[in-house]
């Protein structure tokens, strides 16, 4: 344990001794763009919303309703951005797995380093993120700074089979489908927008089994102050399986990449 600990911090050292040399190249996409979905969505649309009465949302306005979301929304498309193609890199490309495996590293380490660095991206963009909401008055509980630790977890949970999906990977075209027919949807219809319950039955379903959905759910009730303690431990618990399921797929993809 201790060994996986150390070759584990090794590894997270490495990423980000590459990030601060590339980290003005995420400025856009990892802080300007969630502050606009947020000025857009939860500013410009939601005084419009806001202006025909908030009964609809519980009495919250528009912007409270939806700054959870893009808080966990945020997370999750910096987890996948971190988890396909600088994966592919790494095995394909650049081959930079295969040098770190010729040394005492295993690729279970590799795997460890990798997961701690995207925690690391999710964090950093998503506490900045969360101060801008809160100074824009989208907090409406205190608890609403718990929503950091769900959307790190999020992130996690999706990044882990992410990364193993890229392992099965030939080339890149793969990732269309991820951003196509996977974030896109759970971007749109995981309840960030409007309750999940407005959508036809077997849609809103889908949006069930969508971490993301759990995510939302649980960051918007922390930040409105009603959160239901056996809710929340059923989406904890949802997006923990994601994460410990997809942290064992990563490391089985990554030894037979590696090693064979």
């Amino acid at each position: 344990m201790a060994i996986a600990l150390e070759n584990g911090r090794r590894m997270f050292d490495y990423w980000l001794t590459v990030y601060k040399r590339t980290w003005k190249g995420s400025l856009i996409s990892s802080f300007l763009l969630p502050m606009l979905y947020l000025a857009a969505m939860g500013i410009g649309l939601g005084s419009f919303v806001d202006s025909n009465g908030t009964g609809a949302l519980g009495g919250v306005s528009y912007l409270q309703f939806i700054a959870p979301g893009l808080l966990a929304s945020t997370a999750l498309q910096i987890a996948v951005g971190e988890a396909t193609y600088p994966v592919m890199s790494g095995l394909k490309w650049q081959k930079f797995y295969h040098s770190m495996i010729a040394t005492p590293l295993r690729p279970a380490d590799v795997v460890y380093g990798q997961l701690a660095f995207i925690a690391f991206r999710v964090f950093s963009s998503c506490t900045v993120f969360l101060v801008i909401i809160a100074l824009f008055g989208g907090l409406k509980s205190p608890l609403g700074v718990l929503g950091l630790p769900i959307a790190l977890l999020v992130g996690l949970a999706v990044a882990a089979p992410i990364a193993a999906y890229a392992t099965t990977l030939e080339n890149d075209s793969g990732f269309a489908i991820v951003f196509r027919f996977g974030v896109v949807p759970a971007f749109l219809f995981s309840g960030a927008f409007f309750p999940v319950s407005q959508l036809p039955d077997w849609i809103e379903w889908l949006a069930y089994v969508s971490p993301l959905w759990h995510a939302v759910d649980l960051a918007r009730h922390l930040s409105l102050g009603t959160v239901n303690p056996w809710l929340a431990l059923v989406n904890i618990v949802y997006l923990l399986a994601w994460l410990v399921a997809g942290t064992w797929l990563a490391v089985r993809g990554f030894t037979r990449k590696l090693i064979g």
